[in-house]
């Protein structure tokens, strides 16, 4: 008899029809018992009480890299496995952080309002004609994991010098920086990188944004939790900092209009790993950790406490 699985979130046809092949899909998204696997993302909220009403489930499998929704403790009192896909959409991830980077130094949704509207370049062209571009910029990447490499790697490229704060050193050439704090001392732009939990909640807050310096950028791709909204919204208004770009909220699908409003933000809803070829590379990986499980074999991505 094929193992049950539960899909706890819509994640496409071609996953499922690929999954359906190996497994038996639970059709109620309600269901508890008789549920050997469950696929869902890392912000679902899988405390000691979820774990308890799953009385069969043998095996949970995070879609993305993510799991701070995940009570990793709990799930392993349980006898239950967790894996995520880290490093299966860490290509695509990188890509749109070094596009938000670029968005936000060049002014290119400014740009872009403003030759639509007619106006060319607006009454004042000096922030478009002299705004300073990524050459010579000293990037700080918080979280050198598979995603934070491939960004420092790519903007290395732009001649840019690249430092990180990582839990750990890594084996790279990049200078490291003990806290977030010595990196912003350093940097004029933070690129967050890192697995966000609530140990790091609003680690970016108003020191971390005065030392980044008025010519600094903050780019999320990360969690919204990361960042001290309240802090990042002062600092873009009183110039503590020129810009942002983020691709995650602490209030998603609703960030605040505080925040949307400002004309030195570049935001896209959560996008970063959403092109094709990540949507089925972390499917292939999900299923690649079911049949490993399954099979009596060690998964390819296991999460530990």
């Amino acid at each position: 008899m094929k193992p049950n699985v539960l899909i706890a979130l819509p994640l496409g046809k071609a996953f499922e029809r690929k999954l359906e092949s190996r497994y038996t899909i639970v059709a109620d998204p309600q269901a508890k018992e008789g549920v050997d696997a469950v696929v869902t993302v890392g912000t679902m909220n899988a405390d000691k009480a979820w774990f308890e009403s799953m009385p069969d489930l043998k095996v949970l499998c995070c879609f993305g890299s993510g799991y701070e929704g995940i009570d990793v403790a709990a799930a392993a009192g349980h006898n239950v496995t967790v894996t995520n896909t880290v490093g299966a959409n860490a290509s695509t991830v990188a890509d749109l952080a070094v596009a938000l980077l670029l968005a936000s130094i060049r002014l290119i949704v400014t740009g872009d309002r403003l030759a639509r509207a007619g106006k060319w370049r607006g009454e004042n062209p000096a922030p478009l004609l002299f705004a300073r571009g990524i050459t010579g910029r000293k990037i700080g990447i918080v979280g050198l994991g598979a995603i934070g490499l491939k960004i420092a790697n790519r903007l290395a490229g732009f001649e840019a010098e690249i430092g990180y704060h990582n839990r750990s050193r890594k084996d790279v050439t990049y200078p490291y920086f003990e806290t977030v704090l010595d990196l912003a001392r350093w940097a004029d732009t933070l690129v967050l990188a890192h697995r966000a939990d609530e140990t790091n909640r609003h680690m970016v807050n108003a020191e971390v944004l005065e030392a980044l310096g008025p010519t600094g950028h903050v780019i999320n791709i990360s969690r919204g939790s990361a960042i001290d909204e309240d802090a990042l919204i002062a600092a873009l208004k009183n110039g503590t900092i020129a810009g942002a770009g983020l691709d995650v909220f602490e209030n998603e699908p609703e960030p605040r209009s505080d925040l949307l409003t400002l004309p030195n933000v570049v935001v896209t809803p959560h996008i970063g790993g959403g092109t094709s070829e990540a949507i089925v590379a972390m499917g292939d990986a999900v299923i690649a950790n079911l049949d490993a499980f399954f099979s009596g074999n060690p998964v390819p991505n296991p999460v530990t406490a």
